[in-house]
């Protein structure tokens, strides 16, 4: 499977900077860089769920926010949220 991974990580103190290292580590085991918080990666059904696994242990679920994009072609769009939840659903009303 092709997913893409972003991230946002509260990197306030040098600890959350440490956490940031740790978030960009295990993506980078998985897949490639293309922007600074923006993985590509293609891995197996087995592979995607170790990863998940590793990002939750490294994260701050409270503060910090992970987004994974399925890009599989014969696959509806799928967007999976860890942690904070900043976006809006692009399916709902909108009132302005």
């Amino acid at each position: 499977m092709y997913i893409l991974i972003t991230y946002d990580v509260d990197t306030v103190s040098k600890m959350r900077q440490k956490r940031l290292r740790k978030v960009a580590r295990i993506c980078r085991d998985y897949g490639q860089r293309v922007q600074n918080s923006v993985f590509e990666c293609e891995v197996t059904e087995v592979q995607y769920v170790k990863l998940k696994e590793s990002l939750s242990a490294a994260m701050n679920k409270s503060l910090d926010s992970i987004r994974f994009y399925h890009l599989n072609k014969n696959e509806n769009r799928r967007v999976e949220t860890m942690g904070v939840e900043k976006a809006f659903n692009m399916n709902e009303v909108i009132i302005l």
